[in-house]
């Protein structure tokens, strides 16, 4: 069995990264933790820096560049300490049922040319298990207002794609996934252009352009507290905007999005925009 390693991103948020070190730092199966503090501005890394030890390794970034910048902090640090092995990031707010669902995961990597795999995730009482990856058509639909669900729904498999032990998916939810570190390195890690969002799908697009492939194992089940991080630290409209940044970047970067598909891609994200920000007008949600 591989060597497997863990990385997870705090950010002003370490009573719940306690938590989850407390759920796993006795974990045999992993052979070495690091937690990044994505230089909070609470008494955070003083808080994780009472859980180091020669198995948990906390590290700050000298700035906070976003979120993958953050997994490729850890990540980094897995491999240099590990050499060759599997790498599983996650969120701080993830319930794991037991150790054996890591060793599964891990075990997936490298069957069928699967480079990533995830576990079926519960989360707001339902099931993810990974979608398919968008096009440029997808991602202008999820743009219009009132009728973006309706599409969102057209990317997603149905219940029979998810009948055997493992499940081939276009993308797999950025909570909690593993990864080949040596596949990871090939591809030179997560793109840190992206400041939040949309590291799944440009992670899963990488992969395809060297015919690898990303599953999710219908066997291993989390628990995920969906946004509880996120909800913490950035509000409403702000996480719209940096949720359509990435999209943008996506698109153009990754999907090569012509200047008249982006011109649409634009129009319908400013239309969007303005429909979120009348309903959170009503609301009284709309905060500086």
């Amino acid at each position: 069995m591989a060597k497997l390693g863990m990385v997870i991103i705090n950010y002003n948020d370490y009573k719940t990264t306690i938590s989850l070190l407390n759920n796993i730092k006795d974990y045999k199966s992993l052979d070495f933790i690091v937690v990044v503090d994505n230089k909070s501005t609470d008494n955070s890394l003083k808080s994780l820096k009472k859980y180091e030890n020669k198995k948990i390794k906390i590290i700050e970034a000298e700035e906070n560049k976003g979120y993958a910048a953050g997994l490729n902090l850890g990540a980094k640090e897995v491999i240099k300490k590990l050499k060759t092995c599997n790498i599983i990031f996650s969120n701080s707010d993830v319930i794991l049922n037991k150790e054996e669902d890591l060793k599964k995961l891990s075990n997936d990597i490298g069957k069928h040319s699967i480079a990533v795999v995830g576990p079926t995730i519960v989360e707001n009482r339902s099931l993810n298990r990974g979608w398919m990856l968008p096009t440029i058509k997808d991602e202008i639909k999820f743009n219009l207002p009132l009728i973006s669900r309706k599409y969102r729904k057209e990317i997603f498999y149905g219940e029979e794609h998810y009948k055997e032990d493992l499940s081939i998916v276009g993308v797999v939810s950025g909570c909690f996934f593993c990864v080949s570190g040596k596949v990871l390195k090939e591809i030179g890690y997560f793109d840190e252009a992206t400041f939040l969002y949309y590291e799944e799908q440009i992670l899963s697009k990488k992969l395809e352009n060297i015919d690898m492939q990303v599953a999710v194992d219908n066997n291993v089940v989390i628990v995920h507290n969906h946004s509880v991080t996120i909800d913490k630290n950035i509000n409403r409209i702000n996480k719209y905007k940096e949720l359509k940044k990435s999209q943008r970047y996506f698109v153009k970067e990754y999907l090569e999005a012509t200047d008249k598909e982006l011109k649409w891609l634009d129009f319908t994200n400013k239309l969007s925009l303005v429909i979120l920000y009348i309903r959170c007008l009503f609301k009284g949600g709309l905060k500086k």
